[in-house]
């Protein structure tokens, strides 16, 4: 057992795809280290993990859920996330606060989208990863196959660190020892493998090695940190969370093997203009703590869950959110274990907790104990932009105020969630990653909130770029008998690159407009952009310099140069020959492979075009691509029966591209008409 209580913690996320048994994983370590006296199951809905009703009633995780548990002196802080696509901002939210990522493979199914997904998110955070083969007892399970899989698609840093034995009844080590008969492939060659992967990264270690030919476990532990840190060792572990093989060598590969805080690459936090720094683990420290994790709690309200990343968050401590300037008093410090809370006195560097009626709280803040860590952030996670979206309206009247409120509640516990107010439709679209989200956000509104919504297909959200350069000249004039408005404005706009964004410059000279009303102007041109000529969609990717203007000494004010600036960026706007663009998603596709003509041709018949494809294990495809958003309406319908259920696909946005002519003038001809009516 570790003197120094740091270097005792692990923290570990177990990650993969859907149906890989990540949560019954976790209920076999959990059960393997006395934590809990008995199993639960997804079938009777009482695990520790999927605890929340409409986990019970989906047969499957919807939000990440946090567990601990002792081993030998050693404590495990365990997160068990979703695997589905349309959760996953649950999972890559939960890699921000573990040292270590378990990836959970189903040994019947390979590798899944998810699989890729939490390996690369796990490789760009600098995490220690595991892949973890679960299942290996089921039928119809080729190890040997999967084994070269993983080590083609990940590279050759993935070697067994243990091997199935007797029909995959029991595991045998590979690392501390040698010795031992294996279903396949051989103890001996496994160990000889690591060895020599992990030597390499220390010279010294690899001359004693060549030279006697053999080295100690003992002086492997440190190079072995340093594989693990550099990626240059992935070790791949073999387990049946249902009947137990293996789990007691995977608690061991975390006790002996995975980075306590001290050993991990440390997350890199950003200090305003200062640049990146490490968070030290070292308890005596200020604190910096991470709320990775924010649950609208029934009972206890709202609850912010974090990792301690410096110092000791102790009870009755006060503790500044973020910029504030305003501390609260940590009253209840609680410790998570499913869905029961415990209140602790203190939590170390490593440790996970939560605290709760913290209204300032928010997803991805960071709590510390001294203004000297003001304008301190995390290293931002990238989270894929939700592009499925429902418009919603209220059932009952009354309700409109309410919406607004578990809207917003619903953005806070899930980054991957948003809410968009259409100016032109006046519509509410909530968007998610996919069907499956939506509809249990949905359920989520009806079952925790009570509140009902009407749904319709809300409008596709284009937006709209200009071509080429153009000037625009207003001028505002207004006498109404008291103290008149002025104010004159001449600008030009020119298109930056697709992505850039907006770009606003001031080139007036001799203070023709005078300092204290450039803001005005470009409030204006702000105004004018949020609704463009065409049709009413946001304008983006161009740059706006206003270069000359008159102003008058007393009818001179701030509402007369933004109404100057917005009419003269509306009159560039419309000599700018400008054109509506539309998303463009990143589709994948998985699908029995006799379906592969199908469905291309589909995508096809969508405007879409096929990047690429890949053969899957079990008689399974998986299809790349790219297709506008506007031409998948009612695609998870028409994929259902071209593979009788059998497909899934994940959308990401990939970019916006300018829209076919035929379409334009569609969408131009509609906007025109709503303002006609107007």
């Amino acid at each position: 057992m570790p003197h120094d209580p740091v270097e005792a913690i692990r923290t570990v996320a177990l990650v993969g795809h859907g149906s890989s048994g990540k949560t019954m994983l976790a209920e076999a370590l959990l059960r393997r280290s006395g934590a809990i006296a008995e199993m639960g199951s997804l079938e009777r809905g009482d695990t520790v993990c999927d605890f929340d009703p409409l986990e019970r009633d989906y047969g499957h995780s919807l939000a990440s859920a946090l567990v601990h548990f002792s081993l030998g002196g050693i404590e495990v802080k365990l997160i068990d996330t979703p695997g589905y696509h349309d959760f996953v901002g649950q999972a890559l939210a939960a890699l921000a606060a573990v040292d270590t990522a378990l990836v959970v493979v189903n040994a019947q199914n390979g590798i899944e989208l998810s699989t890729r997904r939490m390996m690369a998110a796990a490789a760009e955070r600098g995490l220690c990863r595991i892949l973890v083969v679960n299942k290996i007892d089921a039928e119809r399970v080729d190890l040997p196959g999967l084994v070269a899989s993983l080590r083609e698609a990940f590279g050759k840093e993935v070697l067994p660190i243990n091997l199935p034995a007797d029909q995959a009844s029991r595991v045998l080590d590979c690392f501390f020892s040698a010795e031992g008969d294996a279903d396949f492939s051989s103890v001996a060659e496994a160990h000889q493998a690591l060895v020599d992967q992990v030597v390499e990264v220390d010279e010294d270690l690899m001359t004693r090695y060549l030279e006697q030919g053999e080295v100690s476990p003992e002086a492997l532990h440190a190079p072995l940190e340093a594989a693990l840190r550099q990626g240059h060792l992935i070790p791949l572990c073999f387990v049946s969370a249902r009947s137990g093989a293996g789990v007691a060598e995977l608690l061991d590969v975390l006790a002996r093997l995975a980075p306590n805080p001290r050993e991990g690459n440390p997350p890199l936090f950003i200090k305003g203009e200062a640049g990146a720094f490490a968070a030290e683990p070292d308890p005596a420290k200020h604190v910096l703590a991470h709320v990775f994790k924010v649950v609208m709690d029934p009972f206890v309200g709202k609850l912010g869950v974090f990792r301690v990343h410096q110092g000791t968050v102790r009870r009755d401590v006060q503790l500044f959110v973020g910029d504030g300037k305003k501390p609260f008093k940590v009253g209840h410090l609680l410790r998570l274990q499913g869905k029961r809370y415990d209140e602790v006195e203190h939590l170390l560097p490593g440790e996970f907790g939560a605290v709760a009626k913290i209204d300032e709280i928010e997803f991805d803040a960071v709590l510390h104990d001294s203004h000297d860590e003001d304008h301190i952030r995390l290293q931002p996670c990238t989270f894929p932009e939700p592009m499925q979206g429902l418009a919603i309206t209220p059932k009952r009247h009354g309700d409109e105020q309410r919406i607004g409120d578990v809207l917003h509640r619903l953005q806070m516990e899930d980054p991957c969630v948003k809410v968009d107010h259409d100016p032109v439709t006046h519509e509410t679209v909530l968007r998610g990653m996919g069907e499956l989200h939506l509809r249990y956000l949905l359920d989520r509104m009806a079952g925790t909130y009570r509140l009902e919504v009407q749904t319709s297909t809300p409008r596709v959200p284009y937006r709209e770029t200009i071509t080429r350069p153009a000037e625009g000249h207003h001028r505002h004039k207004k006498q109404t008998g008291g103290a008149g408005q002025f104010g004159e404005v001449f600008l030009r706009i020119e298109p930056q690159p697709r992505g850039a964004g907006f770009a606003f410059v001031d080139a007036i000279k001799g203070g023709v407009i005078p300092g204290q009303f450039i803001q005005s102007v470009e409030k204006g041109v702000r105004a004018a952009l949020a609704a463009g000529p065409l049709s009413g969609s946001p304008v983006e990717d161009l740059k706006v310099t206003v270069y000359d203007g008159k102003s008058h000494s007393v009818d001179s004010k701030d509402v007369a140069f933004q109404a100057a600036g917005r009419k003269a960026m509306l009159e560039a706007l419309q000599a700018a020959a400008p054109v509506v663009l539309e998303p463009v998603v990143a589709i994948e596709i998985t699908a029995p492979e006799t379906r592969l003509g199908d469905l291309t041709a589909d995508l096809s018949g969508r405007r879409g075009q096929v990047s690429g494809t890949e053969t899957l294990s079990q008689q399974l495809v998986l299809i790349r691509g790219q297709v506008p958003l506007s031409e998948l309406d009612g695609y998870a319908g028409r994929l259902k029966a071209i593979t009788a259920g059998q497909g899934a696909y994940a959308l990401t946005l990939s970019h916006y591209d300018a829209v076919p002519p035929e379409v334009q003038q569609r969408l131009a001809a509609g906007y025109k008409a709503v303002h006609d009516d107007d």
